[in-house]
């Protein structure tokens, strides 16, 4: 276990949360839509 698994594993966070990020803007974009 090195820093080079820790800085992936944070990559793999960040991207995670980008992904929650951008899919709630969508659900967000898609509701608006709607209305």
């Amino acid at each position: 276990m090195g820093k080079r698994n820790n800085k992936a594993e944070e990559d793999l966070d960040s991207l995670k949360t980008d992904y929650k990020k951008l899919r709630l803007s969508v659900k967000t974009t898609r509701l608006n839509a709607r209305v």
